[in-house]
């Protein structure tokens, strides 16, 4: 356990060194910005266009630069020879996993939090509560996932590749089942049929990100918190899956 806390740890400093909160206060600073922007072009309801702005921004801001600073952070162990030097000293491969894991989740709820500082004042504070757990709980996937493609890759480009691909296919996957469910034509095709099994079968493995941190909570009204923790085992389950997915490849290794 000390051993996962150190590396943890060092993954944290690593973030800090690396200025990632710096980076991430201005890309924030800067979509406020935009956002106040926007609103200023409104004739009414200005401050909720500017909530709505910033809370889309801020979202694929938050994603992206997790995503990108995970995948980056354990690329360049990999190319600096670093993690040889830690798994020649007895360290288990599995407490390294764990150890980066619990560093990136960490980071990844202090991108949470900091997301959240800008709507105070403009939604109310249970709204933000709840968009901003669901959006820890949507980057903690981000990052697990992020942890398993670059070690089943190896290098940036593949990983990122399959890391966008996949946000992108988790935010349309509703939409896809839609259309997938009530076409407009040839509705009895057999190739239809075999696209809509592809897109259900899809929604068996992939989680329905488009409706974990929604807009509409803030501008609209707080959804119950039921809602909200019931995306809690859902995302425990998909991060626990991922670790272990990235442990069984990363024992696969050879350095």
């Amino acid at each position: 356990m000390n051993l996962i806390l150190a590396i943890s740890r060092y993954t944290l400093l690593e973030a800090r060194r690396a200025r990632l909160p710096l980076l991430y206060a201005v890309v924030l600073a800067a979509v406020f910005a935009l956002a106040f922007f926007v609103s200023e072009l409104a004739v009414t309801e200005s401050l909720r266009l500017q909530a709505t702005f910033y809370a889309a921004g801020a979202r694929l801001a938050a994603v992206f630069l997790v995503a990108v600073y995970v995948i980056g952070s354990v690329t360049r162990e990999f190319d600096d020879k670093g993690l040889d030097i830690l798994l020649a000293l007895d360290l288990p491969r599995s407490h390294y996993i764990l150890g980066k894991l619990g560093g990136f989740l960490a980071v990844g709820a202090v991108a949470g939090v900091l997301a959240c500082l800008p709507l105070l004042g403009m939604v109310p504070v249970m709204a933000i509560a709840q968009w901003g757990l669901a959006l820890g709980l949507e980057l903690a996937v981000v990052i697990a996932f992020s942890l398993f493609c670059v070690v089943a890759f190896g290098q940036f480009m593949p990983a990122a590749a399959v890391v966008l691909g996949f946000y992108v296919l988790a935010r349309s996957l509703t939409a896809m089942r839609l259309m997938s469910g009530n076409p407009l034509s040839g509705a009895d095709a057999l190739s239809h049929a075999l696209g809509r099994w592809l897109v259900e079968g899809l929604a068996l493995l992939t989680p329905a990100l488009d409706r974990w941190p929604q807009t509409t909570w803030l501008i609209d009204a707080p959804v119950a918190w039921g809602g909200v923790f019931a995306l809690l085992p859902e995302a425990i389950l998909y991060v626990v899956l991922l670790a272990g997915a990235a442990m069984v490849d990363f024992y696969r290794r050879n350095f």
